[in-house]
């Protein structure tokens, strides 16, 4: 039998969608020795770009290492802790398993093949598609990414800014859920750097396309994430929405250049700093 509400009862708080990628107090040791990640957790909501931050050798790459399965090639593994996508579980399976799940990786250094053409890497970016739309994903990627149509010789020929394009159109082929992004600015002009990010920007907001950027470029990740995750010595020490973060004066200070000529000069006393404070 039901009762009546009280006059003053509030509302039950509206339910909370689960992340897409939940990552839970994950530790990583490679070797059976080093313990590179230690108890990093982080959320990246369904149709997001979040932003993975921090100085080399915070633990970045081997953040995405872990989700995308790619640990095993490098004696890596994880630990303790799960990582949780789409609601179910995917560490310690194997990278292609994970890849038909639907998360895709974007190497640094691009990673692309140098000696097949660049409509071939495309093709190569489907190998795990069963359906007959190859050819219409390659007509939309050259929609994203018109030089690369112009482009008929071997892939190696492509410049740096042509073969992260490449490599992120051979992403989508795959026609993932998520992407995984892992220093897409380095090596590029700071003009191509600008057009690479307006790009991947624009596949997040066309195709939907969750988006997980690993980047030390923290001023031209946080210009489209969302939300970002600052990581120091294999943990997350900060985070917040992207202007948040913009605004904080740690972040502006040890990240986005807001100290000025000084930095450089200071740059051992501030990687002390830094420790002290958010560790």
């Amino acid at each position: 039998m039901q009762t009546a509400a009280e006059p003053n009862a509030k509302p039950a708080p509206a339910a909370t969608a689960a992340p897409l990628l939940a990552v839970r107090n994950i530790e990583v040791v490679y070797d059976n020795v080093i313990l590179v990640l230690r108890g990093l957790s982080m959320d990246v909501p369904k149709g997001a770009i979040v932003a993975l931050l921090g100085a080399n050798g915070a633990g970045k790459s081997t953040t995405l290492k872990a989700i995308s399965g790619l640990l095993k090639t490098e004696d890596g593994e994880v630990t303790r802790g799960e990582i949780v996508f789409d609601g179910e579980r995917i560490d310690g399976i194997d990278p292609d398993k994970i890849v038909r799940r639907g998360i895709f990786q974007v190497m640094e250094g691009r990673r692309i093949i140098a000696d097949m053409t660049a409509l071939e890497n495309l093709r190569l970016g489907a190998y795990t598609r069963s359906d007959k739309n190859v050819d219409d994903d390659i007509d939309m990627v050259y929609k994203y990414f018109p030089r690369l149509k112009e482009r008929t010789g071997l892939a190696g020929y492509l410049s740096g800014g042509e073969q992260q394009m490449l490599a992120i159109g051979r992403a989508m082929m795959a026609r993932p859920k998520m992407i995984l992004m892992d220093e897409p600015s380095m090596g590029l002009s700071p003009l191509l750097v600008k057009e690479v990010f307006g790009i991947i920007k624009q596949i997040n907001r066309d195709l939907g396309v969750t988006i997980l950027l690993v980047e030390q470029n923290a001023r031209a990740a946080l210009s489209v994430a969302s939300h970002g995750y600052i990581m120091e010595q294999g943990k997350v020490v900060l985070d917040g929405t992207a202007a948040e973060l913009r605004d904080n004066e740690d972040v502006k200070e040890f990240y986005l250049g807001g100290a000025g000529d000084q930095r450089k000069s200071f740059k051992n006393l501030k990687s002390f700093k830094r420790r002290k404070r958010w560790l």
